[in-house]
C-alpha cells in the first residue's frame, strides 16, 4: 500500500476464516490493520466464511461493490458476466518449468472475467483444470502466477494439466 497508494481497496471475501476472526486478532495486529482500513476506501465483500466483515475494523461491507464496468464479489457467477472479479476459488496452476515441477498460485481470466488468487498462508488452493472452473470462460482463460516480486504470464507449453 506504500508503494501504490491506491484510493480504494477492495477485500474480497475470506479475508478472516469464521466471524470471529477479527476478534482473535493480536493487540498490534488490529491496530496495523485498522490503520490500513483507514487510510483508503475499503470495502469488504462477504465472503462463505466471512459473511459477517469486520467493520470494528472500519470500511464498509457489501455483498458486491460495482466500479464503473467492473462488479467485484466473492464467489463468481455461473452465468459470464463482463467486468466481474472474483476471488473464493483460490486458482492454482501446476508447471513444469527447466524440469521442475511446481505448484504456484495464479490469476486466471479471459479478458471478460478475472479469478484472483488467495494472498492468506493458510487459504489452499483449486487446480485451474478442475471441473469447478470449466463453465466459468467462454474462451480458454490466461494464467498468471505470482512471484516473489512480480506476476508471470503462464506459457502453456509450461502448464501441467
Amino acid at each position: 500500500m506504500n508503494r501504490w497508494r491506491p484510493a480504494t481497496v477492495v477485500a474480497l471475501g475470506d479475508t478472516f476464516h469464521d466471524r470471529a476472526a477479527a476478534n482473535r486478532l493480536g493487540e498490534e495486529d488490529r491496530d496495523t490493520l485498522s490503520a490500513l482500513v483507514g487510510s483508503v476506501d475499503w470495502i469488504w465483500i462477504c465472503g462463505n466464511h466471512d459473511p459477517d466483515p469486520p467493520l470494528e475494523l472500519g470500511g464498509s461491507g457489501a455483498a458486491e461493490w460495482v466500479c464503473g464496468a467492473l462488479t467485484f464479489r466473492h464467489a463468481p457467477q455461473p452465468l459470464p458476466l463482463a467486468g466481474e472479479i472474483a476471488g473464493h476459488m483460490h486458482p492454482c496452476v501446476r508447471l513444469n518449468v527447466g524440469g521442475r515441477r511446481m505448484r504456484r498460485r495464479c490469476f486466471v481470466g479471459d479478458g471478460r472475467r478475472l479469478i484472483l488468487p488467495a494472498m492468506g498462508a493458510y487459504a489452499g488452493g483449486l487446480d485451474v483444470f478442475d471441473p469447478a472452473f470449466e463453465h466459468l470462460f467462454q474462451d480458454d482463460p490466461e494464467m498468471w502466477v505470482l512471484g516473489d516480486a512480480e506476476v508471470h504470464p503462464v506459457a502453456r507449453d509450461t502448464v501441467c494439466g
